[in-house]
């Protein structure tokens, strides 16, 4: 059994310092780096790529709304022309920083908001998949476990690796409950670690309301901005491996 460890980095700006992105880069296979739109500058961004190149850690395009001041969590309505060409214009951006340290890029993870809008809308889903082929047909899309952007990208032609969340909670149907109602984000490392286990052994884990919700894990997403990020991610790492599940990048196991 493989999975790959994922955590979003790169989302410092100019003075302002966010994440402990060194530190957890040290336990996880594939970094998404922010591409300045949401999160990031042109020196955070060649900075968190040269940082995973010294930790043997895959880099990916972490895209998302332009929308600095609200990091990308405040849903915009964007035209399928626009999303298609704000994707193409950041993947673009991050692989000029990967080239210039030797690297490739192996997927692409959308952030925050549009991550979520384009599980519920197909339009966007289909035009943010568009921009990813534009660039390079043999990237990897990061998204929702069991997600009707899963299916609409394979039908597309790209690969895609099922994504769950260590810290989040999950509605009945398989989507992330809101970060701002109660129990949305778990802090315990113990329960963090046993719903993982959960997620990748049993094949899925309880929903808020304690329905059963089934979930395909090809990455596991650990938040690099938690105080506890280091703490959690090792101990996640620790506990899969006792599992004996191997920790590996997902380009190894999706083509």
């Amino acid at each position: 059994m493989r999975v790959d460890l994922n955590s979003d980095l790169g989302e410092s700006f100019g003075r302002y310092k966010l994440g402990l992105d060194e530190e957890v880069m040290k336990y996880i296979t594939s970094a998404n780096v922010a591409c300045g739109w949401h999160a990031g500058d042109p020196l955070v961004m060649r900075k968190t790529v040269r940082l995973a190149k010294e930790n043997d850690v895959q880099v990916g395009a972490h895209p998302g709304y332009p929308d600095l001041m609200g990091f990308g969590r405040r849903y915009m309505k964007l035209t399928p022309e626009e999303a298609r060409n704000y994707i193409l214009y950041q993947v673009g951006a991050l692989y000029a920083f990967a080239k210039a340290e030797g690297l490739e890029l192996q997927h692409v993870k959308p952030h925050g908001a549009l991550y979520n809008a384009m599980v519920k809308e197909e339009d966007l889903a289909r035009a943010v998949i568009e921009g990813i082929l534009d660039f390079d047909k043999d990237l990897i899309l990061v998204t929702l476990s069991n997600s009707r952007v899963a299916d609409i990208a394979e039908e597309m032609g790209l690969k895609v690796a099922h994504e769950v969340f260590a810290d989040r909670a999950y509605n009945p149907d398989g989507t992330l409950v809101p970060r701002g109602r109660p129990g949305a984000v778990i802090e315990d490392k113990e329960e963090i670690a046993e719903r993982v286990i959960s997620m990748v052994k049993d094949g899925g884990i309880r929903a808020i309301n304690g329905e059963w919700v089934d979930l395909k894990v090809d990455t596991i997403c650990v938040h690099g901005d938690n105080p506890k990020a280091v703490e959690i991610t090792s101990y996640i790492r620790k506990v899969l491996e006792e599992e004996g599940v191997k920790i590996v990048p997902m380009k190894e196991f999706i083509r």
